[in-house]
């Protein structure tokens, strides 16, 4: 491309009155053109992450109209199905009165396209009837109580992750079943509601550890999986270990200061010729080991003999 035709390409991107956004891996704002910076009150030179957009304009009641009482759960609902397929297309309204088409597309990297462009004149009754068709299959991908990918939908993206891997041999990645210790305990001796507060609070915590190219859902009671593609075993031991140091620290009880909380977890790494229930059992298993040397801890469990791999019998 030539100088002028870039010149006029950035001229054209500045004053067009459709939006443009890149986020990278990690959901931070890299840049955003004139029109997306104004609809969603960016500054020029801010790089706030999609949930931090998301957040101050729900408190200033500006962007995106986002139909909840509690953003937090909202945004916990999103951030762990945002991202996760190479394109998406949505609908969304704004304050100022404004219907958005969005495109999201998303590179092997993690980052993010964003492009959307005003339909504002599409009749309002086509619109309602495809923002209820996308409210109902958000009602079949995520836990009702914690906000994150129900069972059916983490385990569809284990099966996509080993699909991949299979027919890639340069892929690889690994597979954590996490679950809190004690967990009956809490309920028996708090109270269910507790002990849904300890769930919704493990839910949240782990959101700063999750990329956009892995998975985390809710798969049974206080179990929860983590599906991280193109990942080490000993990579995904340093994030878990980072998890399992924050929770830690966490009170999700208010009126119980003293009150805290462990979580155990099972780690497993994908191998040539797996299936789900292969890397979901040898992560189970290694779940198992975690808590029979006293929980609260990150157990592997892998082949011996590869360059990154340790025995299931290694603690970590």
């Amino acid at each position: 491309m030539s100088g002028d035709h870039l010149k006029t390409l950035m001229g054209l991107e500045a004053t067009t009155p459709v939006l443009i956004a890149l986020y990278d891996a990690h959901d931070r704002l890299r840049y955003a053109n004139a029109a997306f910076r104004s609809a969603y009150h960016i500054g020029e030179d801010e790089t706030p992450t999609w949930a931090e957009i998301m957040r101050r304009n729900y408190g200033a009641a500006k962007g995106t109209v986002l139909r909840t009482d509690d953003i937090e759960a909202w945004i916990a609902s999103t951030i762990h199905r945002r991202g996760k397929v190479p394109f998406r297309a949505l609908e969304t309204d704004l304050h100022d009165g404004r219907w958005l088409w969005m495109t999201e597309t998303v590179d092997e990297k993690g980052w993010m396209l964003c492009i959307a462009v005003d339909i504002t004149n599409v009749r309002a009754e086509e619109r309602k009837l495809r923002q209820d068709r996308d409210f109902a299959l958000r009602a079949v991908q995520v836990d009702q109580l914690t906000n994150v990918p129900n069972r059916r939908y983490t385990m569809e993206r284990l099966n996509e992750f080993i699909q991949n891997c299979s027919e890639n041999p340069h892929m690889w990645g690994c597979v954590a079943i996490i679950d809190i210790d004690y967990f009956k305990a809490v309920n028996d001796r708090y109270g269910h509601s507790r002990g849904d507060e300890v769930l919704l609070d493990f839910a949240r915590q782990m959101q700063e550890f999750v990329r956009r190219s892995d998975c985390f859902g809710r798969i049974d009671g206080e179990e929860f999986m983590l599906i991280l593609p193109d990942t080490t075993v000993s990579e995904a031991n340093l994030i878990l270990d980072r998890l399992l140091d924050k929770v830690r620290t966490a009170r999700p009880l208010s009126n119980i200061p003293e009150f805290y909380y462990t979580c155990s977890v099972g780690l497993a790494e994908y191998r040539e010729g797996d299936t789900v229930s292969d890397i979901y059992l040898r992560a189970d298993e290694a779940l198992y080991l975690a808590k029979r040397d006293g929980r609260d801890r990150v157990k592997r469990y892998t082949l011996p003999g590869s360059d990154r791999e340790f025995s299931p019998d290694q603690t970590s």
